[in-house]
């Protein structure tokens, strides 16, 4: 059992190493990798501008405005990443009967060349599709590619797209024409039997059904979607390019980097002198089993920023502010686990079977505790945005990395190194 324990906790050491390196930009490998994959830091630290945009939804119905926004959105966070905006964040809001979209670009250098890309409404166009074949070369032989031909419908000449259901359950795409496109679709698809007919949106593909007949009437129907999610994205995004919700640029603010970074500096600083004093309180309070929390602790940090930095979670003060709160509760299982060791060994249980049934006994306190948060950041995270939904992601992180630390590592830790002289205070 110890030989397990001890190989347990040279993996886990191991990692944490690793860990320090990774996370540290200015480390020999640390500067290496952060090259290729840096920290991904929000428009509260690196600096860059936060626009605001209102959406007009006079001219839509109550039943679309929401497939409206969400496809605005979703059109706006496709142009941002062609203009190569790292990480932007692009969420929806409501005043009264204002819909708003917000538009946070971290570290943008040409604000004007971002603003004119954004700040124009989604253009939904159909195209014919044809087969043109590529002559053979010397080092390859004939091919045939797709060629797109524009057609005169476009967006204006849709009323709107709704997610419906099949008589199988089979979700299906239903688009509504006005009079002039109902003309328009019943000419393309007549000419077009038997071929895909591509819609493209901001000159982005997406869909391309095959017609099966000439439709009239002026409805038209999208099938052989994968699942409802697909088929509602595909909804909003129709609804993007047809109906007619213009927006418009009414606040514009940028945040310098050197105020970035000074915040940047502030809060890791008070990140580890935070730490540095949770730590000596377990050291001077609990003695030797403190000490083992604490290294418990400092591998919590190490391996919490290491995963951050993998999956480029974007790092914002709010988001900081999650990870420190988290280190404050990564201790608190201890605290936990080692009162209740202290009442066994007044007991007169032997040091090692008390930390057993301390362990044991405080296990039902932790997970409760712990789940209760889990379930409150996953709350937060679904149903907010902006700076608490990065708050919420960073505090999950932090609780379920906290949760193997606390449990796993120091009991290993005391497993291996525990004995006779350790030092419990009563």
């Amino acid at each position: 059992m110890k030989s397990k324990n001890l190989s347990l906790f040279i993996l886990v050491l191991m990692l944490t190493v690793l860990a320090v390196f990774f996370v540290y930009p200015k480390a020999p490998i640390g500067g290496y990798i952060s090259q290729y994959m840096p920290w991904k830091l929000g428009l509260d630290l690196v600096g860059g501008s936060y626009l605001v945009y209102e959406v007009d939804m006079s001219g839509i119905s109550s039943a679309d405005k929401d497939s409206v926004i969400n496809g605005l959105r979703d059109v706006i966070e496709k142009r941002v990443n062609l203009f190569g905006v790292a990480e932007p964040r692009i969420t929806t809001s409501r005043a009264g009967e204002n819909y708003r979209l917000n538009v946070e670009l971290a570290g943008i250098k040409d604000v004007k060349e971002a603003i004119n890309q954004i700040g124009e409404t989604p253009f939904l166009q159909f195209a014919e599709v044809n087969q043109v074949e590529i002559p053979a070369t010397a080092t390859t032989s004939a091919t045939q590619a797709q060629e797109f031909i524009p057609s005169e419908l476009n967006g204006r000449y849709i009323k709107g797209a709704q997610l419906t259901l099949s008589d199988l359950g089979q979700p299906l795409v239903s688009i509504e024409f006005n009079d002039e496109g109902a003309k328009l679709f019943e000419e393309l698809t007549r000419k077009n039997i038997g071929k895909p007919l591509a819609i493209f949106l901001d000159n982005n593909l997406i869909s391309a059904p095959r017609v099966n007949e000439a439709i009239s009437g002026g409805r038209a129907q999208i099938t052989g979607i994968n699942d409802a999610k697909e088929a509602k994205l595909l909804v909003e995004r129709f609804n993007a390019g047809a109906l007619p919700a213009p927006i418009k640029l009414i606040n514009q603010q940028t945040v310098s980097a050197s105020l970035g970074q000074d915040s940047l500096q502030k809060t890791i600083w008070a990140g580890l002198l935070g730490t540095l004093a949770v730590m000596l309180f377990m050291v001077l309070y609990y003695h030797g089993l403190g000490f083992f929390a604490s290294i418990a602790l400092f591998m919590y940090v190490a391996l919490t920023l290491a995963i951050f930095k993998v999956f480029s979670v974007t790092m914002s003060l709010a988001g900081i502010a999650g990870f420190i709160l988290s280190i404050g509760m990564a201790v608190d299982a201890n605290v936990l686990i080692f009162e209740r060791t202290k009442e066994e060994m007044k007991k007169g249980l032997q040091r090692a079977t008390s930390l057993d049934e301390g362990f044991r006994r405080a296990w039902t306190s932790i997970r409760d505790s712990n789940l209760t948060t889990i379930l409150t950041t996953i709350i937060l995270y679904n149903f907010t945005s902006g700076f608490v939904k990065g708050f919420a992601l960073t505090l999950l992180i932090g609780v379920l990395v906290s949760m193997f630390t606390a449990i796993t590592v120091t009991r290993n830790l005391l497993r291996i190194f525990y004995a006779k002289d350790l030092v419990v205070k009563k």
